[in-house]
């Protein structure tokens, strides 16, 4: 298959980029690896075989007495009881870290928070939940929260910048009127208040941040509209009598989604700092949730435990390195003055 001469161009351009191009795939392995974080991190075994039956308890639930319990409750492998009936009668396999986001230790030899230790390898928070798994959990849900919303906004944006670029005129002038001031109002004071009213949850929490995020990829689309509008071959679209959502999404919008892209990046940086911003405040999902935001605050109120806000600084301070060294490789890779390097 023969690539187009630019798309190639600009391939080339990113891959000559080697912080951005590394750093792409860095986001990509650690961002998949995340998404299976429930074979990574989980009380529940992988595998278990009793007396010659094998079971799958990480997909489903088995009550305790499948594995010769008395409870018809789920089973619970943490329970010396049920580990022992296991082993007696065959085996169970465990995910590398034996411990989910909310799972509690309650075999702590030191008093909460526990430092790292073979059992615990970053420790645990003031709750006795194990660190590692939940940065794994609160980088994935960090990271879709962000995806999420930068599409939800990319979407709303590009479609006002689109219809206030092309038809111009009082529909512009309005429109840009309103942006102004809906941009000058205090967004985080707005977000914490409006977080405060509404019960916390992952849609609530998605639709008040949209309110505001949206407004980001506006002036960019509108000032490429403005500008494309007035090429010849657009011209003579409108005079040959195409319609104007024609026009509009196959002959305009190429063009401005070429400075588009290179926004996406920093716009999700900008969703996930916002989210671990007010996780941080306490507006943000609901209590227990695996928070990035939720693990600095834990290491601000308990100085004595210096693993909690270390390991939630690391986490976060590289997936935002990585996502602006990607946006820079994007930047560079549609630059037309940029030849490859």
């Amino acid at each position: 298959m023969t690539l187009n001469p630019l798309l190639r161009r600009r391939m080339d351009n990113f891959k000559a980029n080697k912080r951005g191009y590394y750093s792409l795939l860095l986001f990509l392995v650690i961002f998949i690896l995340s998404l299976f974080a429930e074979f990574i991190a989980n009380d529940k075994p992988l595998l278990v075989k009793y007396d010659d039956n094998w079971y799958f308890p990480i997909i489903t639930d088995y009550p305790e007495t499948t594995f010769g319990g008395e409870l018809p409750t789920p089973a619970d492998y943490q329970d010396s009881f049920v580990i022992k009936q296991i082993e007696d009668h065959g085996f169970m396999i465990m995910p590398p870290i034996p411990f989910s986001y909310n799972t509690i230790n309650y075999h702590l030899d030191v008093p909460m928070p526990a430092p790292p230790s073979l059992t615990n390898l970053l420790g645990t928070d003031d709750q006795g939940r194990d660190v590692a798994a939940r940065l794994i959990y609160g980088f994935r849900l960090s990271v879709l929260f962000g995806l999420i919303l930068t599409v939800c906004s990319s979407v709303i944006g590009v479609i006002v910048g689109a219809l206030q670029g092309y038809f111009g005129g009082k529909v512009d002038l309005l429109t840009q009127r309103f942006i102004e001031v809906w941009s000058g109002l205090p967004q985080l004071f707005l977000l914490v208040l409006v977080a405060s009213v509404f019960f916390p949850s992952f849609t609530t929490l998605l639709c008040v941040m949209l309110l505001f995020s949206w407004t980001a990829l506006v002036g960019v689309v509108r000032a490429e509209f403005l500008r494309t509008r007035n090429f010849e071959y657009v011209k003579a679209a409108y005079a040959l009598g195409v319609p104007d959502w024609l026009i509009i999404f196959r002959h305009i919008l190429p063009n401005a989604m070429v400075a588009t892209i290179t926004y996406l990046p920093f716009i999700l940086c900008g969703a996930i700092i916002a989210l671990t911003a007010l996780e941080f405040l306490g507006m943000g999902l609901p209590p227990g949730s695996p928070s990035l935001g939720e693990l600095l605050r834990q290491g601000k109120e308990n100085i004595e435990a210096p693993w909690l806000g270390i390991s939630g600084f690391v986490v976060l301070a590289v997936v935002l390195s990585l996502l602006v060294f990607i946006g820079e490789a994007f930047r560079d890779a549609f630059d037309s003055r940029k030849d490859v390097r």
